[in-house]
């Protein structure tokens, strides 16, 4: 049996375009929230390594700090694409009074409020306290809290699509949980393997 299958994965041939939603199957918001949630998560990480070591190792610490202002800067720049098709993923595909958009609504709140703390956070961090020797206490005790808010964030929009399903073009009664040695494509086309042999 083949082992690696991946075509009908990184194919976008057969899928419907839905604009900044991206592609039926390939939604555009969910894999663009890695990076923010990433970068953030990373700079949580070298900002206590920063505050931890400033005592020992005072070189370290300064350069810790300064990459999470880079890595920061980094996150911030790709939120923006992130909230653009988030937007876009409510405003299009929920429907107000359902449960479902108060979970979204609960999801963008949460990361609104991360976003505006990441803009107080390189204000800080870029023009008050650029040359500081290590994370100062103003700086690190609002990083910890978007670290806190991403978390929470990224978890209520992991309730949206593993436990609604939002945005999921399913696959539970798809040939693709069928025992076969072919690939079925998003168009509906079968690629590879032998050709089945039909009765009669």
């Amino acid at each position: 049996m083949r082992r690696f299958s991946f075509a009908p994965a990184l194919t976008l041939r057969g899928r419907k375009f839905k604009g900044l939603r991206g592609y039926a199957g390939k939604p555009f918001h969910p894999p663009l929230t890695d990076v923010p949630i990433g970068a953030y998560t990373v700079v949580a990480g070298l900002d206590v390594l920063s505050k931890i070591l400033h005592g020992s190792h005072a070189i370290v610490a300064a350069q810790l700090y300064k990459g999470g202002t880079f890595t920061m800067w980094g996150g911030a720049i790709v939120s923006l694409a992130t909230a653009l098709t988030g937007l876009w993923d409510w405003w299009k595909s929920s429907e107000p009074g359902t449960q479902a958009r108060r979970t979204i609504n609960a999801h963008a709140w949460t990361m609104i409020t991360a976003t505006v703390l990441v803009v107080v956070d390189l204000i800080l961090r870029t023009w008050v306290y650029d040359n500081a020797a290590a994370t100062p206490w103003r700086v690190l005790i609002i990083t910890l809290v978007i670290f806190v808010l991403i978390i929470l964030g990224g978890s209520i929009g992991g309730e949206l699509t593993y436990d609604y399903g939002f945005n999921v073009e399913t696959a539970g009664d798809s040939p693709v949980w069928a025992k076969s040695e072919q690939d079925v494509m998003p168009d509906g086309s079968v690629r590879g393997g032998p050709t089945p042999v039909q009765p009669g």
